[in-house]
């Protein structure tokens, strides 16, 4: 067998060891929401996500037109189910949902939707003379989701870098090994 042949029997070599090495990229993705996406409902009691495989730390903020949030404590998630509790009497209008989980494979994901409200009774007016408190400021839902995805770790891009290395290093032998090999 010549050396030339060797040298690339060891690269393909080398190449078939690490392949099979690499993490699968499966990130979870939103499979349905209640409200669904983009739909006109009556007020929710709950969101509720429900994700192609199970996931853990999840981040729910509902928010309304003028940034009102709306959930009435955390997001709590069971297996691929997250359920956000919303605040009861919601008033007609849009809505926007932004979420973050993070998959089985230790990556955050996010994304967000929107829905409508429309035949939620009306909320009753202040009483004349006083005024409703002043909101805190909100985290809008943009604002929420872009933060989040700038967050994500690159924990996955240093290991194809690591093994693009180890990759380079056994070529690179074997191209040395070729040319210091005496010729035959």
């Amino acid at each position: 067998m010549s050396r030339r042949r060797l040298a690339a029997l060891t690269a393909g070599a080398a190449l078939a060891l690490v392949l099979p090495a690499a993490p699968a990229a499966a990130h979870t993705a939103l499979r349905s929401s209640n409200p669904a996406a983009r739909s006109t409902v009556e007020a929710p009691r709950e969101i509720v996500l429900t994700y192609s495989q199970a996931i853990s730390l999840p981040k729910v903020i509902l928010t309304g037109e003028s940034g009102t949030q709306y959930g009435a404590g955390a997001a709590e998630a069971v297996d691929n189910k997250v359920t956000l509790p919303v605040k009861p009497g919601l008033p007609n209008g849009r809505y926007t949902v932004g979420w973050r989980v993070v998959s089985l494979d230790g990556h955050p994901v996010a994304g967000s939707f929107t829905f409508t409200v429309k035949g939620a009774a009306t909320a009753s007016p202040t009483a004349p003379g006083s005024t409703a408190p002043a909101p805190p400021a909100p985290t809008t839902t943009a604002t929420f989701v872009q933060k989040t995805r700038t967050e994500s770790s690159g924990s996955g891009g240093w290991l194809w870098i690591g093994l693009g290395a180890v990759l380079v290093a056994a070529v690179a032998g074997g191209v040395a090994w070729v040319r210091r090999s005496p010729r035959g």
